[in-house]
């Protein structure tokens, strides 16, 4: 098991590079159990790290967002339906994703962060209902700070108990079979929400989406550009 021991201190010296990528390809729309990585990374993370992996979750977040926003944006309801396979969402998220927005509006960006089953969808409703771009990266922005900080708390409160499992199993072994059974988890669950709900389709979003349903693609250049020819 040396050579898991010895990549597992490569991945440790790179901590907050790893956490980056993690939460930028989930936000983009790859599952991956990011909420544990996070929490496992504050409890292994020095103190003075803490505030570089809320920074890292954050910027990550923050960029992988923007591939649905803009997608959304730019093509309209259209990349809704590829957006729900590949997430392998199911029809109860795209429905409470809709709900969201009723309620709370361009703070439903904000709170999403917190539901599993919005976040897949709120970046792209909010492209395609034409929320306003700066609006958008406000209430990301602190949705995404406050969600790193409550589960970067989370980790570093229950590193002290942690450290006594993996001093005594040994650090490298324990991560090794827990992050496969945390993705094994989540997949297995979106998968689980699609047999019970039914795979996710674009109709509700469609039918009920904030502005959504027959709205032309956003032109999202600068007023320069627009003036020019094709």
């Amino acid at each position: 098991m040396g050579w898991i021991d010895a990549h597992f201190d490569v991945l440790i010296d790179h901590l907050l590079l790893v956490v980056f990528a993690a939460f930028m390809i989930e936000a983009a729309g790859v599952p991956l159990p990011t909420r544990i990585l996070l929490i496992v990374a504050a409890t292994v993370a020095d103190r003075g790290q803490l505030p570089g992996l809320v920074a890292a979750t954050a910027a990550g977040s923050l960029i992988g967002d923007h591939v649905p926003y803009v997608a959304g944006a730019l093509t309209g309801p259209r990349i809704l339906t590829l957006y729900c396979r590949l997430t392998l969402g199911s029809e109860r998220c795209v429905e409470r994703t809709v709900a969201y927005f009723k309620r709370f509006g361009v703070g439903a960006i904000m709170l999403s962060r917190f539901s599993h089953s919005v976040r897949l969808f709120a970046s792209a409703l909010s492209g395609c209902g034409h929320i306003t771009y700066w609006r958008f990266l406000v209430f990301d922005f602190i949705g995404t700070v406050l969600y790193a900080c409550l589960w970067v708390t989370v980790g570093h409160l229950v590193g002290e108990r942690a450290a006594e499992l993996l001093a005594r199993h040994g650090t490298a072994r324990v991560l090794l079979l827990l992050g496969p059974l945390a993705l094994a988890t989540l997949l297995g669950y979106r998968l689980w929400r699609r047999r019970r709900y039914g795979a996710a389709k674009d109709t509700v979003l469609r039918a009920e989406g904030p502005q959504c349903a027959g709205q032309p693609p956003r032109d999202v250049r600068s007023p320069t550009l627009r003036r020019r020819p094709p």
